[in-house]
């Protein structure tokens, strides 16, 4: 089969695409072709060596995508060949070829696009577990989100307006400002010198994927608000002081998708759930920049750039 693979970390440049063993299954696996691949920061932390990846040899990057079944392991039940299917944390993705653990792997509903399950699928279980495990609130509480207009906070800001949030966020751009409050948002703030002047103490929970931003999220959360910290796209978080924290009975809250997908049970349930969403005409998803498989280079120099907006999707050449 072909695949992006890679022999060394470093930058862009160590990405090659060509032939390598297909992947074999246990008697538990699926063998999916896949049809749309996703790409994430994640990927680019596992390429320079930041990242945990599996070893294999090359190196497969990629953890996420949607496609087709074309073999079934001996004791796997409940699937067949040609079922469509969605995964979101299945290691050496970047290729046309994944043996998936059934458990895994999330069956697609007929009304669910390939398409658009991979444009979703990451980053909307994210979004919803973010929204649905993390926080509680009630309806009109108010709710910030840095850099509104990335892969998942597009769809967590959907999702809160949803559930009865009034959102708010910041970009770096009017196109990304104009794009967030199309989806809902009631004020999207331009990050310019002195932004978040007024803002201070507003917000019940401040959504911070960002990172460096934490001791400003800290300023704009509401005395007895909480602060949802879930990634470093800006850089590493720096020092804060809890008794700060403690003087304001704020609460800070993490955690990991992977502590919530824990079985093909929470797979389905959640996945359902966010699908949901989109039947009922609750998300406006943005269409996917798409890269063939073979343009891998390009496709993560795109990504590092911070010009994407939405999703960006591998397609394996010849589909």
């Amino acid at each position: 089969m072909k695949a992006l693979y890679f022999n060394e970390f470093g930058d862009s440049s160590v990405l090659q695409y060509g032939e390598v063993a297909d992947p074999q299954i246990s008697n538990d696996d699926l063998l999916v072709k896949t049809t749309y691949i996703g790409l994430n920061f994640a990927d680019i932390y596992r390429r320079r060596g930041n990242y945990q990846i599996k070893e294999h040899h090359p190196y497969i990057n990629g953890y996420e995508a949607a496609g087709v079944v074309v073999k079934v392991g001996a004791q796997t039940s409940g699937w067949q060949i040609g079922d469509q299917v969605l995964f979101v944390d299945v290691p050496l993705a970047n290729a046309e070829l994944v043996a998936v653990p059934s458990q895994n792997a999330i069956k697609l509903p007929r009304d669910i696009p390939v398409k658009l399950a991979a444009t979703i699928g990451l980053q909307g279980l994210t979004a919803d577990f973010l929204a649905h495990d993390l926080i509680s609130g009630k309806k009109g509480d108010k709710a910030f989100i840095h850099g509104i207009s990335g892969g998942v906070d597009q769809l967590l800001s959907q999702i809160l307006t949803a559930d009865g949030f009034k959102v708010f966020g910041s970009v770096s751009t009017s196109d990304k400002q104009k794009i967030a409050i199309n989806q809902g948002a009631s004020a999207v703030y331009l990050r310019k010198p002195g932004w978040y002047e007024g803002l201070t103490s507003t917000f019940d929970v401040v959504f911070d994927g960002v990172g460096s931003t934490v001791p400003l999220s800290l300023k704009l959360a509401k005395r007895k608000g909480k602060l949802v910290f879930y990634g470093m796209a800006g850089g590493n978080p720096p020092k804060i002081d809890l008794r700060d924290v403690l003087g304001k009975s704020q609460v800070i809250t993490t955690g990991d998708l992977w502590d919530y997908l824990t079985s093909a049970e929470e797979r389905q349930r959640r996945s359902a759930r966010l699908f949901d969403y989109v039947n009922r005409g609750l998300l406006t998803v943005t269409e996917p920049i798409i890269f063939p498989l073979s343009h891998g280079k390009e496709a993560y120099d795109y990504l590092e750039s911070g010009e994407s907006i939405g999703k960006i999707l591998f397609v394996p050449d010849g589909n």
